[in-house]
């Protein structure tokens, strides 16, 4: 899975695609002095051929290139499990352009000519949000290690547990006595490391969501 930490300078790492010169040398001027390490390429293939890993904390895209579109390019990388949050630049994009930029969560859309003042507030919002979605991917990762601690029984255990099924309960369908479940519970509360119910829930309940 493609992700996108920008930790690798100040402000983070900001990659700009279009096929225009002009907005490449400008916006990659302001975004630097700003403090942001910037990339530029011309085309979406161009940026493809190079493709960097991890990729740049947020993506700035032309909506309308030779070959291969901003949208195109934009859906490609969701492909490969990016949530790397891209902002769309056109002068001329059409209503059903601007839906589907929107529609695959686009962090916002700029319209040429645009203010430094405007690409400014459109990127910080934009890698306030990449750094978000890294802490989750981080959190997500560790507690993926912590479930690798469980045994079997515990897992099954778990799983009880954040369905919100009592100890008395879960010796019922396991079988086993209910002091036997209390002792399974203290060992996945410590393996996972949460000190109440609701924050083992909060951990994990999406991952074993009944169904």
């Amino acid at each position: 899975m493609l992700n996108n930490p920008d930790h690798l300078s100040v402000l983070g790492r900001v990659a700009v695609i279009d096929d225009d010169d002009a907005v490449r040398r400008s916006v990659g001027a302001i975004l630097e002095r700003e403090g942001y390490k910037v990339q530029v390429h011309h085309s979406a293939s161009a940026f493809l051929e190079d493709l960097p890993s991890p990729l740049p904390g947020v993506l700035l895209l032309d909506m309308r290139m030779q070959g291969m579109t901003g949208i195109e390019l934009q859906t490609h990388l969701q492909d490969l499990g990016s949530n790397t949050p891209v902002i769309f630049m056109s002068g001329d994009s059409r209503p059903d352009e601007i839906i589907t930029a929107m529609k695959q969560e686009a962090s916002d859309f700029l319209l040429k000519p645009f203010t430094a003042q405007a690409l400014l507030a459109a990127v910080a919002h934009a890698m306030e949000a990449a750094q978000h979605n890294l802490r989750k991917a981080d959190q997500k990762q560790k507690v993926t290690q912590q479930l690798q601690h469980l045994t079997p029984r515990e897992l099954e255990i778990c799983k009880w547990m954040v369905r919100g099924y009592s100890n008395k309960q879960i010796a019922a369908f396991d079988g086993a006595a209910p002091a036997t479940i209390k002792l399974h519970r203290a060992h996945v509360m410590e393996k996972m490391g949460a000190h109440t119910l609701p924050e083992l829930i909060d951990m994990v309940g999406s991952q074993f969501a009944a169904g």
